[in-house]
Protein backbone atom coordinates (compact mmCIF):
# COMPACT_ATOMS: atom_id res chain seq x y z
CA UNK A 1 0.00 0.00 0.00
CA UNK A 2 1.13 3.63 -0.57
CA UNK A 3 0.12 6.61 1.01
CA UNK A 4 0.08 10.03 -0.79
CA UNK A 5 -0.86 13.24 -0.56
CA UNK A 6 -2.87 15.81 -3.22
CA UNK A 7 -1.92 18.89 -3.00
CA UNK A 8 -4.57 21.34 -3.17
CA UNK A 9 -5.74 25.22 -4.30
CA UNK A 10 -8.43 26.48 -2.01
CA UNK A 11 -10.99 25.97 -5.06
CA UNK A 12 -9.58 22.23 -5.21
CA UNK A 13 -7.57 22.31 -8.00
CA UNK A 14 -4.46 20.67 -7.95
CA UNK A 15 -1.04 22.25 -7.12
CA UNK A 16 2.52 21.42 -7.30
CA UNK A 17 4.20 21.43 -3.99
CA UNK A 18 6.63 23.75 -2.52
CA UNK A 19 8.14 20.37 -1.24
CA UNK A 20 8.77 17.35 -2.88
CA UNK A 21 6.37 14.74 -2.40
CA UNK A 22 6.36 10.87 -1.10
CA UNK A 23 5.20 8.06 -0.90
CA UNK A 24 4.86 6.64 2.60
CA UNK A 25 4.71 3.14 3.69
CA UNK A 26 1.78 4.03 6.41
CA UNK A 27 -0.49 6.13 7.12
CA UNK A 28 1.38 7.18 10.53
CA UNK A 29 4.54 8.15 8.19
CA UNK A 30 2.47 10.47 5.85
CA UNK A 31 0.95 12.56 8.74
CA UNK A 32 4.32 12.86 10.51
CA UNK A 33 5.71 14.39 6.98
CA UNK A 34 2.82 16.65 6.73
CA UNK A 35 3.23 17.51 10.31
CA UNK A 36 6.81 18.56 9.55
CA UNK A 37 6.46 20.72 6.49
CA UNK A 38 3.05 21.94 6.33
CA UNK A 39 4.45 25.50 6.80
CA UNK A 40 6.23 25.32 3.72
CA UNK A 41 3.53 23.98 1.55
CA UNK A 42 1.35 27.06 2.51
CA UNK A 43 4.05 29.28 1.95
CA UNK A 44 4.63 27.48 -1.36
CA UNK A 45 1.03 28.04 -2.41
CA UNK A 46 -0.70 24.60 -1.26
CA UNK A 47 -4.02 25.83 0.53
CA UNK A 48 -5.28 21.93 1.31
CA UNK A 49 -4.46 18.53 1.11
CA UNK A 50 -6.18 15.26 0.99
CA UNK A 51 -4.63 12.21 2.09
CA UNK A 52 -4.68 8.95 -0.47
CA UNK A 53 -4.43 5.25 -0.33
CA UNK A 54 -3.01 3.68 -3.17
CA UNK A 55 -5.39 6.37 -5.08
CA UNK A 56 -8.30 5.99 -2.66
CA UNK A 57 -9.47 8.98 -0.88
CA UNK A 58 -8.95 8.60 2.86
CA UNK A 59 -9.52 12.17 4.53
CA UNK A 60 -9.58 15.61 3.12
CA UNK A 61 -9.50 18.00 1.95
CA UNK A 62 -7.79 19.46 4.78
CA UNK A 63 -6.98 22.88 5.09
CA UNK A 64 -3.22 24.42 6.13
CA UNK A 65 -4.69 27.89 6.58
CA UNK A 66 -6.47 26.65 9.87
CA UNK A 67 -3.55 25.10 11.40
CA UNK A 68 -1.84 28.45 10.95
CA UNK A 69 -3.70 30.55 12.78
CA UNK A 70 -3.55 28.39 15.43
CA UNK A 71 -0.16 28.00 17.28
CA UNK A 72 1.64 24.67 17.50
CA UNK A 73 -1.12 22.99 15.79
CA UNK A 74 0.23 19.73 13.64
CA UNK A 75 -2.67 19.46 10.25
CA UNK A 76 -1.18 16.18 10.53
CA UNK A 77 -2.90 15.04 14.30
CA UNK A 78 -5.71 13.44 14.65
CA UNK A 79 -8.80 15.16 15.02
CA UNK A 80 -10.65 15.02 18.67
Amino acid sequence: MAWTWRFEKADGSQTEPAVRPEEFPTQSDAESWLGEVWRELLEGGTDQVTLQEDGTTVYGPMSLHAAAGEEGENPGAAAD
